[in-house]
């Protein structure tokens, strides 16, 4: 009888259970999107504030000057849509016609989108993985260059090989650079208590000069015909394209496998062992040790894998899309992934969503400045925007008259632990 009762109160339970569940899954997403909102609103006003066709209409009249503002509003973020995400009318009609030049045409702006998207969403889980450990891997971006010097050494440099094989070895290859860059900083701070932060960002340096020496003219890696650039990958090492016959669709299969590792990340974090010492250490690392987990081989393996999905956002952007390396190449992911790990909550599936939202600000802003005459400096400070209410959430409760979380609620990670703290 008893036994019953308990069964009956657990069934009762859950539907609570459920409901509260399904609460903290949309308070976890409303914080992002009013962050994006106000990021938007703002970015309208220095749209506006900018634009001198305002200023003019304002002075033929207040109602004019405010018709103008909306107008000019409309024509920016009209064109930013369409940018990143193509216009759906152009779209449906291009693919009624069947005709393969007006179909390019129209699902451009969105295989671009996720193009630019698929190395945002490795580099963001790099970061979020370091998040998750209590790491802050400000890294990436040097990882980012030994994946793809590495990359393109093994693309170019080996041949006869079926792309079978050369294929998955540039990757492989890409991978262990980034996961030896990051898991020196991650040594040091397990067996020294040296801080990350300060590691990897002379890590970075070293390796953007490094990569200037190697393919600087004369340098060991450079392609001999007077530029700064590495010699070509073997085609064999190319990865596959969804529009091989088109020269302007450059979207390939390492979108579909960003999504593969962000789901493994996943899976890793949340149902292995080792994701539970992972976060274990990340959360307190004290405790952590008391409960017999190994702290510092913990967080050397979590930098290295950290290192290994940075690399893999280099090695997928040099064999899917440049295939060579330029000198001074500067691509921003490392750093963007701060916000991505900071706008996704260091979850791999918020990762993905965040990397698809700047993917299509970085798509937007180009269509932006060409139609609607708007600096592509915008899309940089709706970023900026967007990282200062993600980071400083008071200010969006604030604007938004929205309660404070309760105790353990959409708490944020915490990204430092003190200097020196093991």
């Amino acid at each position: 009888m008893d036994k019953n009762a308990a069964l009956e109160a657990a069934v009762e339970k859950r539907p609570a259970r459920q409901r509260r569940n399904r609460a903290w899954n949309w308070r976890g997403l409303l914080l992002p999107l009013l962050a994006i909102v106000t990021a938007l609103i703002i970015g309208a006003l220095v749209i506006v504030f900018t634009d001198e066709s305002v200023y003019a209409a304002f002075r033929e009249g207040v109602g004019r000057g405010f018709v103008q503002a909306f107008t000019v509003i409309g024509r920016a973020y009209g064109a930013f849509f369409t940018g990143a995400f193509g216009n759906p009318v152009q779209i449906v009609s291009a693919l009624a016609s069947g005709n393969p030049v007006k179909i390019t045409r129209a699902v451009y702006p969105i295989t671009e989108t996720l193009r630019i998207a698929t190395p945002y969403i490795f580099a963001g889980l790099a970061v979020a993985l370091g998040f998750q450990g209590g790491l802050f891997n400000i890294g990436a971006e040097g990882q980012y260059f030994i994946a793809g010097l590495l990359t393109v050494f093994v693309g170019y440099s080996i041949t006869g090989l079926p792309q079978v094989i050369h294929l998955p070895l540039a990757l492989l290859a890409g991978m262990a650079g980034g996961a030896l860059w990051a898991a020196i900083p991650g040594y040091l701070k397990g067996k020294t208590g040296a801080h990350e932060v300060i590691n990897t960002i002379m890590m970075n340096y070293i390796a953007f000069r490094l990569a200037e020496f190697l393919l600087d003219v004369g340098g060991p890696m450079a392609r001999g015909d007077g530029r700064p650039v590495s010699p070509e990958i073997q085609p064999t090492a190319y990865l596959p394209q969804f529009f091989p016959n088109s020269v302007a669709l450059r979207l390939h299969v390492g979108f579909l496998l960003a999504l593969v590792v962000a789901w493994i990340v996943w899976w890793l974090l949340y149902k292995t062992t080792l994701g539970y010492e992972i976060r274990t250490v990340g959360q307190n690392p004290h405790a952590a040790r008391y409960a017999g987990i190994d702290v510092p081989r913990t967080i050397l393996v979590t930098m290295a894998l950290s290192g290994t999905l940075a690399g893999l956002s280099g090695a997928t952007d040099i064999l899917g899309v440049l295939h060579f390396m330029p000198n001074a190449f500067y691509s921003g992911y490392g750093f963007d992934a701060i916000a991505l790990a900071l706008l996704g909550k260091s979850h791999p599936g918020g990762v993905v969503l965040a990397s698809l939202l700047f993917g299509a600000l970085r798509s937007g802003a180009r269509n932006m400045q060409g139609m609607a005459q708007v600096p592509i400096d915008i899309t940089s400070i709706l970023q900026g925007l967007i990282i200062v209410f993600i980071a400083a959430p008071e200010i969006i409760r604030m604007i938004y008259r929205l309660r404070q979380p309760v105790e353990g609620e959409g708490a944020a990670i915490s990204l430092t632990r003190g200097w020196g703290e093991r």
